[in-house]
């Protein structure tokens, strides 16, 4: 996907997705200002209200080998994203990363969550990458059936706190 593809979702939406760009900072900043407060907190596990110029350089100049991000776009608001989905390769264990979905509030439950999954998986697998790694909240039923979805195994691992740990191996 090296341009973009569009997609349907469960409810006929059509989504444009594609690799993030330099260019994407500002509908970045956006999306995230757009974010509900449990959304956020979910995403990033504590309230968060802007990302500094240096997280948005590092969010969106990725090298889609260690780091690669996608974003998608609602055909109808082309300049919106509504959802972005990134694994960053750990360094000290080279075939997983870690991975994060984030889909717009007015998207939930529609299918977007999921094909950003698949499309992370895909393109990490063929970066050589076998298993996503990630932190959810214990009560985040969504980022489990998620993570399921996209994973021939799934293992999770409480910690102490509403934080869980889990492994997806990601299926072939």
């Amino acid at each position: 996907m090296v341009h973009g593809v569009v997609h349907r979702l469960d409810d006929g939406t059509r989504v444009f997705v594609r690799p993030i760009r330099p260019g994407d900072k500002r509908s970045l900043q956006r999306g995230l200002i757009r974010l509900s407060d449990e959304s956020t907190r979910a995403r990033f596990l504590a309230p968060k209200d802007h990302f500094s110029r240096a997280e948005l350089t590092y969010l969106t100049q990725v090298d889609g080998s260690d780091h690669a991000a996608f974003v998608a776009f609602e055909l109808r608001r082309p300049t919106q994203v509504v959802a972005v989905a990134r694994y960053i390769r750990d360094p000290e264990a080279p075939e997983a990363a870690e991975a994060a979905i984030t889909v717009a509030d007015h998207l939930h439950g529609r299918g977007l969550g999921r094909l950003m999954g698949h499309v992370l998986a895909d393109a990490a697998r063929a970066e050589g990458i076998q298993r996503f790694t990630a932190s959810m909240l214990s009560d985040n039923v969504a980022v489990m059936r998620l993570f399921d979805s996209i994973s021939e195994r799934l293992t999770t691992q409480p910690t102490d706190g509403p934080i869980r740990e889990i492994v997806a191996e990601l299926a072939a």
